[in-house]
């Protein structure tokens, strides 16, 4: 079977180019190492990263907030073209935690609030966090959740990894599931 990684962050409209470049490379990185894709099946730095693994051959799969495809489309004006599949949860964005669930890893691309809420879900579920480095939000504050996690002396077998660039933070993930890949 193979592992799964999820690109979770802030789901802008209109992403910054430098930004958008560093998650399609770090999809098309795990489409090269044979991961599952998914995502939110939003717009943003997630969506770029599900280009960059559509590109380079992944399954990539979306987990919408929505209840079917019409208010996947007009409601809440989502993307359907990168996805070979897309899971219509009907849980606004509760569905995050379903997404979460669905990954062993999942990769910090910029994120706000609903991002943080999938990293907490991703430290309980005790899953790789793992977080790319210079893009802002609130992956600029992960170093200080990660203290914060370790302080709090809930022990979940969650870990948290960061790189400056795509390809050393997709080794350290391929390192830490090992066989599960």
């Amino acid at each position: 079977m193979k592992a799964a990684i999820g690109f979770i962050g802030s789901a802008v409209r209109e992403t910054e180019p430098k930004k958008a470049k560093l998650a399609r490379e770090l999809g098309r990185l795990a489409a090269e190492k044979g991961f599952i894709v998914f995502s939110g099946a939003c717009p943003g730095y997630p969506l770029e990263a599900a280009r960059g693994a559509k590109e380079g051959g992944a399954t990539v799969i979306g987990i919408s907030p929505a209840q079917n495809l019409e208010m996947h489309k007009k409601e809440w004006d989502y993307p359907t073209e990168e996805f070979d599949a897309i899971v219509f949860t009907g849980l606004g964005r509760a569905r995050n935690f379903l997404l979460v669930r669905a990954c062993d890893a999942l990769v910090v691309l910029e994120g706000r609030v609903g991002t943080l809420n999938e990293i907490t879900c991703a430290y309980d579920e005790g899953k790789i966090i793992a977080v790319m480095e210079g893009m802002g939000g609130i992956a600029s504050h992960m170093r200080e959740l990660k203290k914060w996690f370790s302080d709090s002396g809930k022990k979940t077998g969650a870990q948290i990894i960061f790189a400056k660039k795509p390809e050393e933070l997709m080794e350290k993930i391929e390192g830490l599931l090992g066989n599960k890949i």
